[in-house]
């Protein structure tokens, strides 16, 4: 989900005009629009939508008003065979075969609010609520307070970009887009800070408590997360690098967990529209937070894109992840998915999405594997891929041929499935 510069005065300026007495003088309206508009020029807040903390610095202009942001994706899909998406038992990788024409419904909604300082500190208040439950795996379709916290930065003279925080947040979630795949997430609630000028290069550091359930308590879980960013690397390379810690309170001192705890570490190689990640996770996953004892993660990830002509691109991602796990479930999960794409004008663009994704046990005699290609035509507020609002109208095909979904309870027998889909549908995606 790429960053797009929010304008939050766009509906103020519809509004203010048109609530405008009729009697107004005509130079007073043109005064009044001229006015917006520059204040709307100079909006170029931190508050982009890429679902990571929105980070303030010392230039950022406090919009007036309230900041409405967020993201949502929302419409039908007709099952015609046995499932509406495909996926890989035991995938990885998150949604291994694609994401277009093959993902869920929901949507995160946020208000913010700024201020500044007599002093000039910005400071910045934080309110989301998300929407993201499904049949298959929730029992019942609530909203939940994703995000409260505030925030400032220019609070040291030495540091004015250093943003200090404070609350509930979204907390270092670095997402590939192919496969919609969150490689990290500590979504949580505590404090810590970003954008420590170290000398030419920023530092980000936290503690955060995982929060229990829709409860406003945290449930024993706890993560020190860290990310050494803006490394450059010749003129066009720049190298990030996280490093996690996972531990658990004395609330769970009688459970499994309690005396468990797990680290990541991470490098993120992006130069020329091409990214690079490696991962390495020991007792967690995605999340410090899992305290899984005697496992550990290796995911290697390659995205990019590059224009063809004018009109045509293509984006493409591959990936390698191995789970190593107590018992007999370790595993490798490799995928590949390319989409190209043909913008038609500033409007119409059509989308072809293939991917292919494997799961190779270790321990069970079973390679699950699935196949998907989605085409999608679609209508959008601009000519670039990431373009939003979007509409598309779509038709996906693919199987899911699973040698391994687990056990028979009875007979001991693997259980096998072979699941086609057809699927046809309509959406909406936007962030703003």
């Amino acid at each position: 989900m790429k960053s797009f510069k929010v304008l939050p005065l766009s509906i103020a300026v519809a509004a203010s005009l048109a609530s405008l007495p009729s009697f107004a003088a005509d130079a007073d309206v043109e005064a009044l629009e001229k006015r917006l508009q520059e204040l709307e020029t100079k909006l170029e807040t931190g508050y982009v939508y890429d679902q990571q903390p929105a980070v303030l610095s010392a230039e950022t202009e406090v919009p007036l008003g309230i900041v409405f942001s967020g993201y949502a994706r929302y419409g039908a899909g007709y099952q015609g065979s046995d499932a509406l998406t495909v996926g890989t038992a035991g995938a990885l990788n998150s949604n291994a075969t694609g994401r277009l024409g093959n993902e869920q419904n929901g949507g995160e909604f946020q208000l913010a609010k700024a201020f500044k300082s007599d002093g000039g500190a910005i400071w910045d208040l934080v309110f989301m609520l998300d929407h993201w439950a499904d049949a298959s795996w929730a029992d019942d379709g609530g909203v939940n307070v994703k995000k409260m916290y505030a925030g400032a930065a220019n609070l040291f003279e030495s540091q004015p970009d250093l943003y200090v925080w404070a609350g509930r947040d979204f907390h270092q979630r670095p997402q590939t887009d192919l496969n919609d795949y969150f490689w990290m997430m500590h979504d949580g609630q505590g404090g810590g800070f970003y954008n420590l000028d170290l000398g030419g290069v920023k530092f980000d550091f936290s503690a955060v408590g995982q929060v229990e359930g829709d409860m406003v308590g945290d449930n024993g879980r706890y993560a020190l997360t860290s990310k050494l960013h803006g490394i450059k690397l010749g003129e066009s390379a720049d190298l990030s690098i996280y490093a996690n810690y996972g531990f658990a309170s004395d609330k769970l001192k009688d459970e499994d967990v309690g005396d468990v705890t797990a680290y990541q570490v991470a490098g993120e190689l992006s130069a020329a529209g091409q990214r690079l990640i490696v991962r390495y996770s020991d007792n967690a996953k995605d999340s410090v937070f899992d305290l899984a004892e005697d496992q550990t993660a290796l995911l290697v990830s390659f995205d990019g894109s590059t224009s063809i002509t004018d009109k045509a691109g293509i984006q493409y991602l591959a990936a390698y992840q191995s789970l190593e796990v107590e018992g007999d479930e370790s595993r490798v999960n490799y995928n590949a998915i390319v989409r190209p794409t043909y913008q038609w004008n500033d409007i119409h663009s059509t989308w072809l999405e293939a991917g292919y994704s494997v799961v190779d046990y270790d321990d069970i005699d079973a390679t699950n594997s699935s196949w998907k290609m989605t085409l999608s035509q679609n209508m959008a507020i601009g000519p670039e891929t990431w373009s939003r609002p979007m509409l598309r109208f779509y038709a996906t095909v693919g199987n899911a041929d699973n040698e391994y979904t687990g056990f028979d309870s009875v007979t001991g027998e693997k259980i096998a499935t072979d699941v086609d889909t057809v699927t046809v549908g309509a959406m909406f995606e936007a962030w703003w």
